[in-house]
């Protein structure tokens, strides 16, 4: 996906930083055309025990994004996101080993879950958030297929414990409803237009 020279012309007068270590975050915006920086910090992915979990991603986006609080600069535009899969009202987040990457797996294994991405986007003036959702027909396959892929590719950095643009991605992923490059961790087509919406004096 490209932008309008105009636009890309218009974001090019600022700074955008992208707040995140994901490289698959870092190749979507990549892929836009724009010019931008990766700056990161560490930051506890806590949220409220009450908040409903389809608001989960945008709190952390949020969360994240509020750590560069007092630090932006009046031509820069930072970007936070997180990404998490939802399954039977619960979240089933990035495993800590081979076992428990497997026990994800097996519960998504022949189920529809849900991958929701949370951005905040945050200027030196203003801050603005949104949320996008796709459902992920994950087909049934075999413990063996389950246990070659968690061997061969180590998804413990990947909410879920997969990535769909893996080859687990080709042989399981019966159907997709909703933005795919939000998949990955960045609906790129609603971030884009929220930046074209984004109320600051474009210079």
């Amino acid at each position: 996906m490209k932008c309008s020279s105009n636009f890309a012309k218009k974001i090019m007068q600022y700074q955008l930083i992208l707040a995140s270590k994901s490289p698959r975050r870092k190749d979507l915006l990549a892929k836009t055309g724009l010019d931008f920086e990766i700056r990161t910090k560490d930051t506890e992915e806590v949220y409220p025990s009450d908040l409903q979990l389809d608001q989960v991603p945008e709190y952390l986006a949020n969360l994240k994004a509020s750590a560069f609080d007092n630090e932006l600069k009046e031509n820069e535009i930072l970007i936070a996101a997180d990404t998490v899969v939802i399954l039977n009202d619960k979240i089933i987040g990035k495993p800590k080993n081979y076992d428990e990457a497997l026990a994800f797996l097996k519960e998504l294994n022949g189920s529809v879950h849900e991958v929701i991405t949370g951005l905040s986007i945050k200027s030196f003036a203003q801050q603005s958030s949104f949320s996008e959702m796709t459902k992920v027909w994950f087909s049934k396959l075999s413990d063996q297929t389950l246990e070659r892929y968690i061997t061969e590719k180590e998804p413990y950095d990947k909410a879920g414990a997969y990535a769909i643009q893996e080859w687990i991605g080709f042989v399981g992923i019966e159907k997709i409803e909703g933005n795919y490059p939000n998949v990955l961790g960045l609906p790129v087509y609603r971030l884009l237009n929220e930046l074209k919406k984004f109320n600051i004096s474009m210079k």
